[in-house]
């Protein structure tokens, strides 16, 4: 795995794919950055990535996966991720910096496009607005989300709640108080003060989240 740009995001990257057992070539023009994360990482190298001859002495086209963390100099990210592209690399992750940034990326190439900050942002927004605990969009409408359980799913087993058909909402998973996480099967009965995960459309699971403890 090589990931290209070695700011805070792109070393958080890096710093997670290792500990998941990854070895990681980490690419950043900074020779200062490089020199920090020296130790840290399976190999690193100071080069300019914008170079497709750059690129190619570093073989960063015989990777599979590779992450650009790129954000602030959009001229660097797109000029990187469309020499990756034409080195034919199989899935490229590229960070953006705006929606617009994201669209240029997917346009040339970019197999997934990352945006962080409004990532971010969305989630606080979510968290601080409502009842939910935890908060994550997939595509433009659909999340994933932990909440405490509401009255509505209390005491009976979840396939005789009709959360689905009602709400419009999957129960995935439940937590008991001093238990761990485990899989929600129609047959699960959800008690007061458990904690669930629940999927469905960002709205219905917002809704879903506001129902009455």
């Amino acid at each position: 795995m090589a990931v290209i740009g070695l700011g805070r995001f792109g070393q958080s990257v890096a710093a997670e794919l290792m500990r998941r057992g990854w070895d990681v070539l980490g690419v950043d023009a900074d020779v200062g950055v490089v020199q920090k994360v020296g130790e840290e990482l399976t190999q690193v190298a100071a080069a300019d990535c914008t170079d497709p001859a750059v690129l190619a002495q570093l073989g960063v086209g015989e990777f599979s996966r590779v992450v650009v963390g790129i954000g602030t100099d959009l001229e660097a990210s797109i000029l990187t991720t469309s020499n990756l592209v034409d080195a034919g690399v199989a899935a490229i992750w590229a960070r953006a910096a705006t929606r617009q940034h994201g669209q240029i990326l997917e346009r040339i190439g970019a197999h997934h496009i990352v945006l962080p900050e409004h990532d971010m942002g969305e989630r606080v927004a979510h968290l601080v607005t409502g009842r939910m605990l935890d908060f994550i969009a997939f595509d433009s409408d659909y999340a994933l989300i932990k909440t405490l359980a509401p009255k509505v799913v209390g005491g009976i087993p979840l396939g005789e709640s009709r959360v689905r058909s009602t709400y419009g909402v999957t129960v995935v998973g439940i937590k008991r108080p001093g238990a761990d996480f485990t899989h929600a099967t129609a047959e699960t009965v959800v008690h007061p003060g458990d904690v669930i995960i629940v999927t469905g459309r960002t709205r219905a699971v917002e809704m879903f989240a506001e129902l009455d403890r």
